[in-house]
């Protein structure tokens, strides 16, 4: 491919969307893989703006025509990643985040091996839960799940190839655009992009 496929995974309360935004906003080659899933909009979110919001029935007629690139169920709702607009931004040579979790990125791995993986880490426990009390979206209940899974999601921390700990927003979003120019240096992309260079230095 002549883009970069990158998966960033990260627990509830991360921070993962607020630095995907950025990143986002300051890199015109970047683009965000939009996810089809089943949950309903939370307050502000757009359909096909953050989302493919979709009934079950749907999405799985597209797991059933292979549509996805990967899929999972993640707190009771299906999540899945449409195949064709992944490898139509590639081919672009735009780079493209994929925001999934450990499961998804397994499933990615095995057929698509050159994909890099990203895990961002909260500083603490204490900060993981303040971050989704503040978000003021969720009940005490159901954020005690989301701990509970974020222990369980930060278990498979070490299956990706970098890690960063978002305790200072900025420093971690250095740290991400750090790990996004050296996937562009890489050997296999530069050889592709400059096929035609090569070509005249050797030739």
């Amino acid at each position: 491919m002549k883009g970069n496929l990158l998966v960033i995974a990260a627990p509830s309360g991360a921070g993962k969307t607020s630095l995907v935004r950025e990143l986002l906003r300051a890199d015109t080659k970047l683009r965000v893989s939009i996810s089809h899933t089943t949950r309903l909009p939370r307050p502000g979110e757009v359909n096909g703006q953050d989302y493919h919001f979709t009934d079950v029935v749907h999405f799985q007629a597209m797991l059933h025509e292979a549509a996805f690139f990967e899929s999972a169920l993640v707190h009771g709702n299906y999540y899945g990643t449409s195949r064709a607009r992944v490898m139509a931004e590639l081919e672009a040579e735009n780079d493209v985040i994929l925001e999934i979790d450990w499961q998804g990125a397994r499933q990615i791995r095995a057929v698509f091996p050159q994909v890099r993986s990203i895990f961002i880490l909260p500083p603490s426990k204490e900060t993981l839960l303040t971050r989704l009390r503040n978000r003021g979206q969720d009940s005490e209940a159901v954020i005690a799940k989301r701990v509970a899974n974020a222990r369980e999601e930060m278990s498979h921390c070490d299956e990706f190839d970098y890690i960063v700990v978002n305790d200072r927003f900025d420093q971690a979003l250095l740290e991400l655009n750090t790990i996004i120019q050296a996937c562009r240096l890489s050997s296999a992309i530069q050889q592709q992009r400059h096929a035609d260079l090569l070509g005249k230095l050797l030739g």
